[in-house]
């Protein structure tokens, strides 16, 4: 099991927090998904053999944000 920390600008609510947490823990692999809101950080846990960080990333970017 892996864990990132991505930096993701756009996030400004509750419902974006549920929008990314919602959309990411729906990958297979993804064990877990923790937003900090104020400081713009996602926690992710993953199997890197079933989700790569690049369908990760691509999954916020679909929700609008952007991943640094």
């Amino acid at each position: 099991m892996e864990q990132v920390t991505l930096n993701v600008k756009g996030m400004s609510c509750g419902h974006c927090v549920k929008a990314v947490e919602g959309s990411v823990g729906e990958l297979a692999g993804v064990s877990s998904v923790s937003v900090n809101l104020n400081e713009g950080k996602v926690d992710v846990s993953f199997d890197a053999g079933a989700v790569s960080i690049e369908k990760i990333k691509e999954t916020i970017d679909d929700q609008g944000y952007d991943v640094e």
